[in-house]
């Protein structure tokens, strides 16, 4: 067994900076708006603090629970059935904006997709670690392995939320090919997806929409482009240094979701490319941590468990900024311990002290 260590200072340091520099711009992003809209400057950053410090809360207790205590069946599975029962439970509640993504309790509201991805990593993690030398069981190994995850995703799309579903299954197919599942299982399921994905985007009014104005923004500027126009706008004013802390036009009413899904957009334009590289800096160094610990645990589970959640957040951070950029097509992802979302940031903290507690077993 590894020798026993405190955990990883510089992997929780580099949340910690994420965490505050978050509540920072959620203050900077949502101010003006808040105050007109909801009577408060405070309104949105008081919340996002109150989640955030739940969510440290729950990373210092579990960073002290040895991650074993996950790798039982009477943890996987009832988290993957209670998991389930919520993703199911937000078809009963009223939509908003034409979505069923939250489910109302005591006057706040819960975000069940957040919670499927660190699920979806502890059911992986488990069921893949006895099963690094069968992965050429298509039947015994890489379909069971599938169902859950496409469980999930079917319902997560069904919400509807392609984005999320599109990081579950590729954090699923990472931790395949950690495993050593064949390159031709991955072939097979990208033409098996294809059709659905062909469909999901052009045959869906809304999401065709989204691709025809990721393709020509400038043909329906006050449309179907307006998000990405007014993105572009915001992270090219801003050139290298930024117009300042709260300084920001784009957030005045003009760029929609700015304290939520294009928080990144308004980073660059008050902090700049130097704002936007810190931040690029802080999850490259997130990542690179995460990983150390993966590749360098001798227990299987931790490997699996540690890649799991460490890449769900990278590629969750990659989708984020890539929309901001206009990179990919606009799609509702958050950026990871920085756009305002109280489930989000509780969930992703309560996995962070997951992964701090693998740390703990690293020389």
């Amino acid at each position: 067994m590894a020798k026993r260590v405190g955990v990883d200072k510089w992997l929780f340091g580099v949340v910690l900076l994420l965490v505050l520099f978050g509540l920072v711009m959620v203050f900077s992003a949502s101010a003006v708006m808040a105050k007109e809209t909801l009577g408060s400057p405070y309104s949105y950053v008081g919340r996002q603090a109150l989640w955030a410090l739940l969510g440290m809360g729950a990373l210092t207790v579990l960073m002290r629970v040895d991650y074993r205590h996950y790798n039982n069946p009477r943890v996987v599975f009832p988290a993957v059935a209670v998991t389930t029962l919520l993703l199911i439970g937000v078809f009963a509640m009223s939509g908003m904006n034409g979505a069923h993504r939250w489910i109302r309790l005591a006057g706040t509201t819960l975000q069940p997709s957040e919670l499927a991805k660190p699920v979806l990593v502890l059911f992986l993690a488990y069921f893949l670690q006895t099963r690094i030398h069968l992965m050429d069981d298509v039947k015994g190994t890489i379909l069971r392995a599938a169902a859950v995850p496409l469980v999930f995703s079917a319902l997560i799309l069904k919400e509807p939320d392609l984005g999320t579903a599109m990081v579950c299954m590729a954090v699923t197919a990472l931790m395949l090919y950690l495993a050593g599942a064949r390159m031709r299982y991955f072939a097979i399921g990208a033409a098996l997806a294809s059709p659905v994905m062909y469909y999901m985007l052009f045959h869906v009014k809304f999401r065709r929409d989204r691709m025809l104005a990721f393709v020509n923004p400038e043909a329906d500027p006050r449309g179907t482009g307006f998000h990405i126009l007014q993105s572009l706008i915001a992270v090219g004013t801003g050139g290298l240094h930024g117009l300042g802390l709260m300084e920001g036009r784009q957030k005045l009413f003009y760029l929609p979701e700015v304290q939520t899904d294009f928080i990144f957009a308004n980073i660059c334009e008050e902090l700049g490319l130097i704002g936007a590289v810190i931040i690029v800096a802080l999850f490259v160094a997130l990542g690179y941590r995460g990983l150390r610990a993966a590749f360098l645990s001798t227990d299987p589970f931790a490997r699996f468990l540690a890649f799991g959640l460490t890449t769900s957040i990278l590629i969750q951070a990659f989708f984020n900024m890539s929309v901001v950029l206009a990179l990919l097509p606009t799609k509702g992802i958050p950026l990871p311990f920085i756009s305002s979302g109280g489930t989000s940031i509780f969930i992703t903290l309560a996995g962070m002290g997951v992964l701090l507690n693998i740390t703990r077993e690293i020389d």
